[in-house]
């Protein structure tokens, strides 16, 4: 059955009721509240049709109607309009952001602000290492026979070891060590760099293959270990503002949030930061979170995409304002790490 426009105003003023309310709805109230142009009488003769379509269900005898999972998702797909964010909003945004310092901050304002914009549990995902590439390699001497390595990455990761040399080295071979370094690793992904790294002892004299062996020890062991992706979240006390959101305990999802692989499951799965994707309630495909909705899309450059970030919260949400708020902060992010 097609819905026709007038039963698609009843669905779209049920939610946003409920939304607001936290309680079900019912024909006067819709009545009195929207400007719908027709009687209670017709308004319930809608509703029937409504629930008969599983769009919205009655939770209790002699009780309003309250969305489905079903009736949530025709109103992301069709029904909610764009909720811009305020003049404030942004400039909190821009101006929290703009602030950061360094990669972590970066990630860590970003999960705090997005939890307080949607009042929601925010997951943010560091950017992807596979997606990551070198930017610089810098050799910093800090005694006669010590290096520091800084190994930065063109999305601001920054790792720092030191390199002990068994004798002595000098200015001028750290210079050509920095050199034969960067001139292999700059611009590569970080998954191809390891191969980079051993083909380096083939580009350097035989004088000074002793110490760049060394240095390319540090370099891989670095790249190894740089694998495991990570993903930082904020804001879990939120799930538990509302009693009547959740088909049981809220328990079982706050655990299910305490498992990494459950997040980058949330985030990682979007690949472009023009993409937004909502899963609503049985949607999810972790059973833990199949009372919830998830609003997901990814942040980087144009539409090349770093990692992800995305809302965890009730299905009863403000969805346009999710929405809106999800996409404003992905895009400041992947500005700032773009000019990184």
């Amino acid at each position: 059955m097609t819905l026709d426009e007038r039963k698609l105003a009843v669905l779209r003023a049920i939610v946003q009721d409920y939304v607001n309310t936290e309680e079900p709805v019912g024909s006067k109230a819709l009545a009195e509240r929207h400007q719908l142009g027709v009687s209670p009488a017709t308004i319930r003769n809608d509703m029937a049709v409504l629930e008969e379509e599983g769009y919205i269900a009655q939770p209790h005898t002699s009780a309003g109607r309250i969305p489905t999972d079903k009736g949530y998702r025709l109103f992301v797909d069709r029904l909610a309009g764009v909720k811009p964010l305020s003049v404030a909003e942004r400039r909190a945004i821009q101006t929290l952001l703009n602030g950061a310092i360094d990669l972590d901050d970066v990630v860590t304002r970003t999960v705090r602000l997005l939890a307080q914009l949607t009042r929601q549990v925010a997951v943010v995902q560091y950017p992807s290492l596979t997606r990551s590439s070198v930017r610089h390699v810098e050799l910093v001497q800090l005694s006669a026979n010590r290096l520091l390595l800084v190994l930065i990455t063109d999305t601001g990761r920054v790792d720092q070891r030191t390199v002990e040399f068994p004798a002595g080295i000098s200015d001028d071979d750290v210079n050509v060590l920095r050199a034969t370094v960067n001139s292999a690793l700059a611009g590569q992904r970080l998954s191809d760099a390891p191969t980079r790294v051993e083909e380096l002892l083939d580009s350097i004299s035989p004088a000074l293959r002793p110490a760049l062996t060394t240095v390319a020890s540090v370099l891989l062991e670095t790249l190894v270990e740089r694998r495991e992706e990570r993903v930082v979240l904020a804001g879990a006390a939120n799930l538990t503002r509302s009693t009547v959101d959740f088909r049981g305990s809220v328990f079982p999802i706050l655990e299910a949030l305490e498992e990494q692989v459950v997040l980058l499951k949330l985030v990682g799965e979007v690949d472009s930061p023009t993409v937004l994707r909502v899963r609503i309630g049985d949607e999810n495909q972790v059973e833990e979170l199949r009372g919830i909705s998830v609003v997901t899309t990814a942040y980087g450059a144009g539409d090349t995409a770093l990692a992800g970030l995305g809302v965890v919260g009730p299905t009863r949400m403000d969805y346009p304002g999710t929405i809106s708020a999800v996409r404003a902060v992905a895009r400041y992010v992947g500005e700032i790490l773009a000019g990184n």
